[in-house]
């Protein structure tokens, strides 16, 4: 990575930790930020997370994995609600760099999408259909809400991603560094178990 992309890597990753940006709009402010030419070349998002992980080991290392506790155990309460819908918890709190302003992203593969849309009105949840940008960069049906975290004592984004069924297929192929992209409940509950003990 050169000079420049390392720079704009570790302003970007200071807005994702200290502000709760997702990664494309925290590299755009960080190149406007560093007074920067508008089409100057944005490091991967790799390189963004890598500086993500730095920045908290540095400076949020006493409260992070709190926080990410917090999350992660939202998460599993929302998935084991919507269970029926072959929830995958993704993103920063499946991976590991959320703090508390950080959204939870899951990903569900439905036969129906409107039943999701169902167990949600069922479970009294007011929530907002959007279509957002998921796999392969493909536009998706995401259900956003907010949910109150008792541990934080804040509310926390939700965004259920609706996917069909068929699109399960190779969603569990490794992402670039090797990892799974997403867990299912018992790799959820697994990354729990984990961290508590």
């Amino acid at each position: 990575m050169d000079t420049l992309s390392a720079e704009i890597a570790t302003t970007a990753a200071r807005i994702v930790v200290e502000e709760g940006l997702e990664y494309g709009p925290a590299k755009r402010r960080a190149v406007k930020q560093l007074g920067l030419p508008l089409r100057s070349k944005l490091p991967g998002n790799d390189e963004v997370e890598d500086a993500v992980r730095e920045y908290i080991e540095l400076f949020c290392a006493d409260t992070q994995p709190q926080e990410l506790l917090a999350l992660r155990r939202l998460a599993l309460t929302w998935m084991e609600r919507m269970a029926e819908f072959r929830p995958y918890l993704s993103g920063a709190v499946w991976h590991g760099t959320a703090t508390r302003l950080s959204d939870i992203y899951i990903q569900m593969f439905c036969d129906d999408s409107k039943s999701a849309e169902i167990a949600l009105i069922d479970h009294r949840v007011d929530y907002q259909p959007t279509t957002v940008s998921g796999l392969h960069g493909l536009a998706v049906e995401a259900l956003s809400f907010s949910s109150l975290s008792p541990e934080l004592n804040e509310t926390i984004g939700v965004h259920l991603m609706v996917y069909d069924l068929d699109d399960f297929r190779g969603a569990l192929k490794p992402d670039s560094k090797n990892r799974t992209p997403r867990g299912d409940v018992a790799a959820v509950r697994k990354l729990l178990f984990e961290t508590s003990v």
